[in-house]
């Protein structure tokens, strides 16, 4: 039997502009926070758990266009994501530190779920290789946030929320044009 992700044209893949909307507020979300001042802190660990918060609402959003397994591992992340969002609300000091190995730990899992669902859809997404990009790219940033001798750590918490926002972005961009090339295939193999 051979596992593949079938993104199902029902629910959310109708509305595939959504997730065009949500990838273009990340994107938005990165770029201000790349150019957020770094001596506050507690903003930085608000931001966290928004970001945290949005990232959650996504994966729920997901999980409804994924069929078999894959759903509950979209669950799963959001249901993770949620968690960090209210230490981030909670105890947004502690948040700027103490999150940085648990945010790598994230980013493993979701690079790692890009890229085996960028790989196990090749056959049937063209656009497989930027999932497996943004895959990479995610495993990367992932290594760079768990490192434990940058001396600037609010920095590097601030760049990686700036990129982890730009990152999801994207992602979020090619899932629309997933359901969106989905839906069109569906419409027209029952038309």
């Amino acid at each position: 039997m051979e596992a593949e992700i079938r993104r199902e044209p029902t629910g959310f893949a109708r509305n595939w502009w959504l997730f065009l909307i949500t990838g273009v507020a990340w994107l938005l979300i990165g770029v201000l926070v790349l150019r957020f001042n770094i001596t506050s802190v507690a903003t930085v660990g608000v931001l966290l758990g928004v970001m945290f918060l949005g990232a959650a609402v996504n994966e729920f959003l997901a999980s409804t266009t994924v069929a078999g397994g894959w759903k509950f591992v979209h669950i799963a992340l959001g249901v993770l994501f949620v968690l960090g969002s209210l230490w981030g609300f909670v105890r947004p000091v502690d948040t700027t530190f103490a999150l940085a190995s648990v945010l790598g730990f994230l980013l493993v899992l979701m690079g790692s779920m890009h890229v085996i669902g960028a790989i196990l859809s090749k056959e049937l997404n063209p656009l497989w290789w930027l999932g497996l990009t943004v895959g990479i790219l995610e495993i990367l940033l992932a290594m760079w946030v768990s490192q434990q001798y940058y001396g600037a750590r609010i920095a590097l918490i601030l760049v990686w929320v700036g990129f982890m926002a730009i990152f999801r972005g994207i992602g979020e961009i090619v899932m629309a044009f997933e359901l969106h090339h989905a839906s069109r295939t569906t419409m027209s193999a029952s038309a």
